[in-house]
Parts: structure tokens; C-alpha cells; sequence
């Protein structure tokens, strides 16, 4: 099994317009679909992510701390998944509660890249 992050994107607060029942309807789909993962393997970690946050860019000796949310669409939260490969990550990430329940929500499957090809440098295993 190959490792891949799904980073689920959406606007400012996609959630925002949810009533209180469709709060809870959507929390229960998370619960339901992370248990499934869990069943078949494929979850590793999951986590939302706090709206706000630092931006910091530059270089040694010129950093700048921005704010995060300067763009219309940010990184809400992500899964940490096994998969055999891209396409199974794809359909894994088309089963994410988020395409219900918010409008223009994106999900970015990204493989994670555990062993530098030119050089054979293998990345510290997260467990």
C-alpha cells in the first residue's frame, strides 16, 4: 500500500450556511466515512484544521508571518490514507462527506513521497 494526503479545500466557511441538523447530518457522514476507512485499512489520520493560522515565507534573516487566509479558498482539513494506488485514492476521496455537504468543496490527492529517488534517502516513518 502506497501512502497519500487528501487535503480538503473549500471556501472561506463552507459550513457556514449548514443548520444545525445538517451540522450534525454532516459530522455523522465524517464519522461514518472514517470508520469505513478504518474497517478496510486505509486511514492512517485524519484532522480538521483550525481556520486560522501564520503564513511564513522568505528566507534566513527575512521571514514574514502573514496571515493564512488571505486566498478565498484554504486547506479545511485532511486525511492521511493508505491506498494500492492514485485511482484507489481518487475514489476514496469521491466517498469524502465534503462533496455532499459543501458547495465547491476540492479535495487534492497527493501522493507522500517516502524515499528520495536520487538518492535512496528514506523519510522518517510517522507512527
Amino acid at each position: 500500500m502506497k501512502e497519500f494526503m487528501l487535503l480538503i479545500r473549500n471556501g472561506e466557511d463552507g459550513k457556514a450556511g449548514l443548520s444545525p441538523e445538517q451540522q450534525q447530518a454532516f459530522l455523522k457522514a465524517c464519522r461514518v466515512y472514517i470508520e469505513d476507512l478504518m474497517k478496510k485499512g486505509n486511514l492512517k489520520g485524519a484532522q480538521p484544521l483550525v481556520r486560522e493560522g501564520k503564513m511564513v515565507s522568505g528566507t534566513p534573516g527575512a521571514f514574514k508571518d502573514g496571515p493564512y487566509n488571505e486566498a478565498k479558498e484554504i486547506i479545511v482539513g485532511y486525511y492521511h490514507i493508505l491506498a494500492k494506488d492514485l485511482d484507489e485514492a481518487v475514489a476514496i476521496a469521491r466517498r469524502n462527506p465534503e462533496f455532499a455537504f459543501v458547495r465547491g468543496a476540492k479535495i487534492e490527492v497527493r501522493p507522500i513521497k517516502t524515499t528520495e529517488q536520487s538518492t535512496g534517502f528514506e523519510y522518517p516513518k510517522g507512527d
